[in-house]
């Protein structure tokens, strides 16, 4: 009785470490900004030891801004990003990075596999930040902090001016 239990114990814990753990694992992050409740759900890709920017994410063409399903941001009252109006709901974020300049993009469709299916058309905001050298970060992270959206990875910081 005592081997079967042993050899029990011993598949289930085989079993346990045998499974893997989602290499990007799903993220949300919540926050405030100004009056409104923001919620950005997305997946976490790490480095690796691969280059990201302009390698794993190639400069100048459209990226899910994490891995896997598409990014969504999501605001309950209406806000303004980098100066331009957007109206509450729920929405795809892309980005389109570049060594000296992002194009940050807001979707109208936030039910997408990745930027497979993107399509331009469904925009409803694009704006232009500059990106920033910052401390090197491993796993993509985005923040929601009061004065807007943060993306850092690898060497890579982006900020996006939100009221």
């Amino acid at each position: 009785m005592k081997k079967v239990f042993l050899l029990i114990a011993l598949l289930i814990t085989a079993t346990t470490f045998a499974q893997d753990k989602p290499a990007s694992p799903k993220e949300t992050v919540t926050g405030k900004i100004g009056n409104a409740s923001v919620e950005v759900v997305y997946c976490k890709p790490s480095a690796k030891g691969r280059k990201v920017m302009g390698a794993l994410v190639p400069y100048g063409e459209v990226w899910r801004t994490g891995a896997n399903e598409a990014t969504t941001i999501s605001f309950d009252k209406d806000v303004t990003i980098e100066g331009q109006k957007l109206a509450a709901g729920k929405y795809s974020l892309f980005t389109i990075p570049g060594e000296s300049e992002w194009a940050i993009i807001i979707n109208s469709d936030p039910k997408q596999w990745g930027a497979y299916k993107y399509k331009k058309e469904k925009d409803v905001l694009r704006v232009n930040v500059k990106p920033s050298k910052t401390a090197f970060t491993e796993t993509f992270t985005i923040a929601v902090e009061k004065s807007g959206l943060s993306l850092k990875w690898e060497e890579t910081e982006v900020n996006v001016s939100i009221k």
